[in-house]
């Protein structure tokens, strides 16, 4: 499975920006979409997901303005980002997991956000 990210970039504090990862290879359902992050000097942290298409779960820091859902015919995850803060910037990584216990694993390349003061 090959998932290809794209629509990070530069904002400032309060913009917007829209990420997008879409999945190809697969010949089962995707069981789990999702995106987590890694700020700089920092862990990567979940930032949420959507479970079986509908199940959404996310993280306290960005409930609220972030908002994640899913085009299945796409195989394509996409993470609308809304009053974006310096504390969002990151790298951005999605993920999807083809069993739901994510046995079988994979990850795109990664896209930059940065949030400007």
């Amino acid at each position: 499975v090959q998932l290809q990210a794209s629509g990070g970039g530069l904002v400032q504090a309060g913009g917007s920006l829209r990420l997008s990862c879409a999945a190809s290879g697969s010949r089962f359902p995707l069981s789990v979409m999702g995106w987590y992050r890694q700020p700089p000097g920092k862990q990567r942290e979940l930032v949420a997901n959507i479970k079986r298409g509908s199940i959404t779960n996310y993280a306290d820091s960005v409930k609220g303005r972030f908002a994640i859902s899913t085009d299945n015919a796409k195989n394509t995850v996409y993470l609308q980002m809304n009053s974006l803060k310096p504390e969002d910037t990151a790298v951005y990584y999605c993920y999807v997991y083809l069993d739901p216990a994510g046995l079988e694993n994979f990850w795109g390349q990664g896209t930059q956000v940065t949030v400007s003061s």
